[in-house]
């Protein structure tokens, strides 16, 4: 019964059974950071176009062609069926709209405005919102229908 102790003599410098370790690394893997980077951006630019104004409007039909509008996104006024008047998505009453289309445009009176009308309303009701938009000094002022084919909406 004999027991051997390696007493690190001889054998010719090898160790065996001992691996040396790595020393731990400094640097930061980003390619996940990437993949998920990519990820989102892909989502966003497919869940873009889907983001419109959420004030539920039935748009009229019509057959005239799209405008050319400018590169910033236009101001969007939208009246529902029982007559309410939204700025995007906040409701606005009727006297004050020409004072918070001021206060909100970047470009001042030059802003466009796209006004959303529901097809149930009466024609006098978009043109007392119109009324209210150019007595306010708006000029560059569309209006905005669903092409016949069922396409999706433009200013005329």
């Amino acid at each position: 019964m004999g027991a051997s102790l390696n007493t690190g003599g001889g054998g010719g410098g090898r160790r065996r059974g001992r691996r040396r370790r790595a020393a731990p690394m400094s640097e930061i893997n980003v390619t996940p950071f990437v993949d998920v980077m990519l990820v989102l951006l892909i989502i966003f630019m497919v869940a873009a176009p889907l983001l419109t104004v959420g004030v539920p409007i039935e748009l009229p039909q019509s057959q005239g062609k799209q405008l050319e509008t400018a590169a910033s996104e236009p101001l969007t006024i939208s009246v529902s069926a029982n007559g309410d008047v939204f700025i995007g998505e906040t409701a606005v009453p009727l006297d004050e709209l020409p004072e918070k289309l001021k206060a909100i445009a970047k470009n001042g009176v030059d802003e466009q405005i796209f006004v959303r009308g529901d097809q149930g309303i009466n024609y006098g009701t978009v043109m007392r919102v119109m009324g209210r938009i150019s007595a306010g000094g708006f000029k560059k002022v569309s209006l905005v229908t669903e092409l016949e084919d069922g396409a999706s909406p433009t200013a005329q």
